[in-house]
């Protein structure tokens, strides 16, 4: 197996990026190689200036790299030789196994989109994230960021794309979706969510519930799967590690907490393409960037991508 990841990627890279390959280099069997995409002449000054072991761990070399600012398809045309970029060209080509990249997430959708391409029949891929509640068990958010602005149609998808992964990933035989809103009642929400909802209730792809509210998240146990659109998922999502923060600043004790601690998972992989991509947060550092190879590591070795179209063509 070899996993690729975006060298320049992320706040902190390529210090971030290239100390957590070392350690994920130490807790992965010896048959995983990483392969860090960047440039080899800024790898190698960083490990020679930091003493740092790199046994195990390779450099695909390129020069250029997509900033958190750019423009994600003004980048895709004008950089596309950057390291994510060529991160997604080398998954789609098969020179590697499974690409990950903390850096900018809407370029990595481009990516994702022209390069690896979707899954045939899926209209957007999207985020999942793991939602832990106090029954502890946990449900599944999608999307958490890749399509801000969602039609009906697509959060319908959603239902069916995030149904397969609960059975897959969380081990449920029929997972409960529900659809995230303003209140429970049918008629609540805005027009897309309405329009949502008409869809859903008469699916038979999978087990509508109806609408869930944000404050049942963390709380109830209701809805294995719950749909909305990038823009208000990536807005719960990074409310919850806010929520970690203050309670690990409150100096609060309890492993339940510890399951909204982002560096625990490092990445999220996206569902709908043809390949396995990770995502991780813009913030993370080493430890994160080695939870999110580790976990790149195990979506390859589970062949998600293969299980979900086989799901996807029942």
């Amino acid at each position: 197996m070899r996993i690729g990841i975006d060298m320049m990627g992320g706040d902190f890279a390529p210090g971030s990026t290239i100390r957590g390959s070392i350690l994920a280099r130490k807790s992965l069997p010896e048959d995983v190689e990483i392969a860090l995409i960047g440039s080899q002449e800024t790898f190698s000054r960083y490990c020679e200036e930091h003493q740092l072991d790199v046994s195990g761990i390779s450099i695909i070399n390129t020069s250029d790299l997509v900033g958190m600012e750019d423009h994600p398809l003004r980048a895709f045309k004008e950089k596309p030789k950057a390291s994510l970029f060529l991160g997604n060209r080398l998954l789609a080509n098969g020179t590697i196994d499974g690409f990950c990249s903390a850096g900018n997430t809407g370029a990595m959708l481009v990516g994702a989109m022209q390069i690896v391409t979707s899954i045939p029949g899926i209209i957007r891929p999207a985020i999942a994230a793991p939602i832990p509640n106090m029954e502890g068990t946990q449900s599944v958010l999608l999307d958490v960021g890749l399509n801000p602005d969602a039609r009906p149609d697509v959060l319908y998808q959603y239902g069916t794309i995030g149904t397969i992964y609960s059975k897959l990933v969380n081990g449920i035989a029929e997972p409960n979706v529900a659809l995230l809103n303003v209140g429970l009642e049918e008629s609540k929400g805005n027009l897309v969510v309405r329009s949502a909802y008409q869809l859903m209730k008469d699916s038979y792809n999978y087990n509508f519930i109806g609408n869930f509210e944000a404050n049942e998240m963390f709380v109830s146990d209701r809805a294995d799967v719950i749909v909305t659109d990038g823009f208000v998922g990536n807005m719960m999502l990074k409310e919850a590690e806010a929520f970690y923060r203050v309670i690990s600043a409150k100096g609060i004790g309890n492993g339940y907490f510890e399951m909204f601690n982002f560096e625990n998972f490092g990445g999220t992989p996206v569902l709908g393409i043809n390949a396995p991509l990770i995502i991780g947060h813009g913030i993370s550092n080493e430890i994160a960037i080695k939870s999110m190879l580790l976990h790149t590591s195990e979506v390859v070795g589970a062949e998600l991508v293969n299980r979900l179209k086989e799901e996807l063509d029942r």
